[in-house]
């Protein structure tokens, strides 16, 4: 079976949880997308998403990409395409349009033309045209409008899959069926039932999040429900195909059922939402198989019977009004209070519109996903309900910090001479260097999985997150050791701790407030000081693993004009600034990181007439035609991997925008100029095509300090210039 490329959308935030979903269903991922993802596959796996996929929403079959640039060219593109071996003549089509740009600036219009152009398609010759129907159309054309070019697809999914059918009645504020499946297996769920786990959902509204997760236990399909797909009447479906994934999915579904049948709770202390529930859970085919109760959360009991492990998942009230946030507080103390008294053991989580009331439950946060409800910006919080993670008034509030204490004292003694032995190599480097911010440890010893930064008599102490293969109980026992070695081995006192966990970075990690300190103070670097903050963000402020790039720049400055592209917190400019630069000029989204860098800039005296720090979106300046001003002998871009800020202009996805970031800055490079261009996402290629445009070297090694030559993947940096 011929390969084809499918575009398949899903909730915003859920993107690469969807490709690594869609590789399941023999899916390969072609380019992640906002909201959505490329892939190539087989018609089967095509059909097999749209049966399985418990986070889609549609599921597009791709057919060709035409330039958009105006309606009449639209039209061109769109009339010139084979629609006859897609669409029946003696059927009926719709188009869904999104999108716009300066010549079709209304979707109903762009609609109209895409109809156009397949109509005149088929009467072209005399022949007779199918006919448009808006509400359940035989085929539906998919028209994606994107910086000028058009996207074609036929919707083989017909409807957004998130509709599994079994709800008909909602509750008030109801989760959309696949962010729900979403924030399952975000949680941990299919591993804590393969685990012998139980599920409850102490507010459970509809009970979406309980049959959700009982039908992603039971192995049935989201689509086995539904009596209609876009591809049944489209004149590629091929029904032998499709026939044998239905017999498949009822056989699974048959076998499921077979299994251990974990619990499934649902409660609420509204009876009208609980008899809802009900009736959906009996529409989804799992009537006697979960279960709800009218139950408020100070009675929440789980029975003696309980599972010794389970994950108790909820969503409550966000308090969008100021009137009901005051009460929030109490409702998220009162949960903590509940699930530390009938869930100890288990796993807590929490997906909540005002993450800021998460330290009211009682528990210390282990890992914090961005996400959103409809358009809502939300986070999924995950706890583990047991001592170790209470969170007490006398011990600090960061995410992950756990007590101090050995469990094993032969594996504590390794790490502790592991400490030393690396203060007595890298330590001594750091010093003849004169650098005294720099990384001690990076997970050297895989029992203590920790990335160990000193910052003048500070440690900044980041915790990577334990992979599925250890026990995230001993993980947190190892972190209790680590911080208990940690001090004495350094020599420090524990006050000048700091914790945080955060996972390796991959395409969806943004850099979120951590907390409120407001503690600043002073590094040196190079002759350089920089302000620093160990507490109140994920990262400092200074990315330790630049230092090479930035000490390059500041040897390589004199005299030149300097431009910082997404410039953080500035430091890379304040090497420039030390090295002699000319002028500068230095672009952040961020409002908290400009006035960072402008901090930066003013505690190493740079003129700030000549040397200029600006909050603006970067995709949108570079993508605007440059000034005679904007000239440039020495530039310096390190894009975040992903960012989708909603004051951008546009998602940022360095892998599929950094051929057009790099052609963008180029234009402002003077002709002996320099681009140093970096970034830190993993499987990060560069496209080829660049260097037939211009001289590019690779530099990566050469930006490595020994501090940093245990994780050599950290980042990677190239040099770029004009051809000459």
């Amino acid at each position: 079976m011929s390969k084809s490329v499918f575009f398949v959308t899903c909730p915003k935030g859920v993107e690469y949880l969807l490709a690594d979903e869609l590789s399941t269903f023999g899916l390969g991922l072609v380019r992640n997308a906002p909201a959505g993802a490329w892939v190539e596959g087989t018609l089967k796996a095509g059909y097999r998403a749209c049966l399985w996929s418990r986070l889609a929403n549609r599921v597009i079959l791709h057919v060709d990409e035409i330039a958009a640039t105006s309606a009449d060219e639209l039209y061109d593109g769109v009339v010139h395409l084979d629609w006859q071996q897609h669409i029946p003549v003696v059927g009926t089509f719709r188009v869904n349009f999104i999108g716009e740009n300066e010549a079709i600036r209304n979707t109903q219009f762009g609609a109209q033309r895409v109809k156009d152009g397949i109509v005149d398609r088929f009467t072209s010759g005399g022949g007779r045209r199918p006919a448009v129907e808006a509400k359940t159309p035989d085929v539906t054309v998919s028209a994606r409008l994107h910086r000028g070019r058009l996207a074609l697809g036929i919707d083989i999914s017909g409807h957004s899959l998130h509709q599994r059918g079994y709800r008909t009645e909602q509750g008030l504020a109801p989760l959309k069926e696949n962010l729900a499946a979403a924030l399952l297996m975000r949680a941990g769920w299919p591993d804590i039932v393969a685990a012998g786990g139980d599920f409850v959902d102490p507010m459970c509204g509809s009970g979406t999040l309980v049959i959700e997760a009982a039908m992603m236990a039971l192995d049935i399909a989201p689509g086995r429900r539904q009596d209609r797909f876009g591809f049944e009447k489209w004149l590629g479906h091929q029904p032998e195909v499709w026939l044998a994934l239905r017999q498949d999915a009822e056989k699974r579904a048959y076998e499921g059922k077979q299994r251990r049948i974990p619990k499934f709770l649902g409660f609420d202390e509204d009876s009208r939402v609980i008899s809802t529930a009900r009736n959906n859970a009996q529409r989804a085919g799992l009537e006697g198989l979960v279960e709800f109760q009218t139950q408020s959360i100070d009675e929440l009991s789980l029975g003696d019977d309980r599972a010794e492990t389970g994950l108790v998942l909820v969503n409550p009230p966000y308090g969008e009004r100021l009137s009901d946030r005051k009460a929030l507080a109490s409702l998220y103390e009162s949960l903590g209070d509940a699930v530390k008294k009938a869930a100890s053991g288990w796993r807590l989580g929490v997906f909540t519109g005002a993450p800021e009331f998460g330290k009211s439950i009682g528990l210390r946060s282990f890992k914090q996903y961005k996400l959103f409800n409809g358009k809502l910006p939300a986070q999924l919080l995950l706890f583990t309900i047991d001592e170790a993670s209470v969170r007490t008034p006398r011990e600090p509030a960061a995410p992950g910090e756990v007590l101090p204490r050995i469990a094993n004292e032969e594996r504590a003694a390794m790490l502790h001479n592991r400490l030393k032995k690396n203060m007595k190599t890298i330590g001594q480097w750091a010093r003849k260097q004169q650098i005294n911010c720099y990384r001690l440890y990076d997970a050297d010893m895989p029992e203590y999985a920790l990335a160990i930064d000193i910052y003048e008599g500070w440690v900044h102490v980041q915790e990577y997150v334990a992979p599925k293969s250890i026990d995230e109980r001993s993980a947190r026992e190892r972190l209790a050791e680590a911080l208990a070695v940690i001090p004495d081995a350094l020599g420090i006192e524990r006050e000048r701790m700091v914790c945080k966990q955060r996972q390796r970075q991959t395409g969806v990690n943004q850099y979120e407030k951590q907390d409120v300190s407001g503690e600043f103070f002073q590094v040196q670097e190079h002759g350089c000081t920089l302000k620093v903050n160990l507490k109140d963000y994920l990262d400092t402020g200074l990315f330790l693993d630049h230092r090479p790039v930035r000490h390059w720049i500041q040897k390589n400055a004199q005299g030149k004009r300097f431009l910082n592209l997404f410039c953080y917190t500035g430091a890379a400019t304040v090497h420039a600034v030390a090295g002699g630069a000319s002028r500068s000029l230095s672009l952040d989204l961020s409002k908290t990181y400009v006035s960072w860098a402008q901090d930066n800039l003013a505690l190493n005296r740079a003129d700030p007439r000549k040397h200029k720090v600006e909050q603006t979106d970067c995709l949108a300046w570079l993508a605007a035609k440059p000034t005679p001003d904007q000239l440039y002998d020495l530039i310096f871009m390190d894009p975040p991997t992903f960012s989708n800020s909603a004051r951008m202009t546009s998602v940022l996805d360095v892998q599929k925008d950094h051929a057009t970031l790099i052609r963008q800055a180029m234009t402002r490079l003077s002709s002996d100029g320099l681009l140093i261009f970096s970034n830190n996402f993993r499987r990060f290629k560069l496209d080829d095509a660049l260097a037939e445009e211009f001289e590019i070297d690779e530099v990566s090694s050469s930006t490595l300090d020994k501090d940093f030559q245990r994780n050599s993947r950290i980042h990677r940096c190239w040099h770029i210039r004009k051809n000459a």
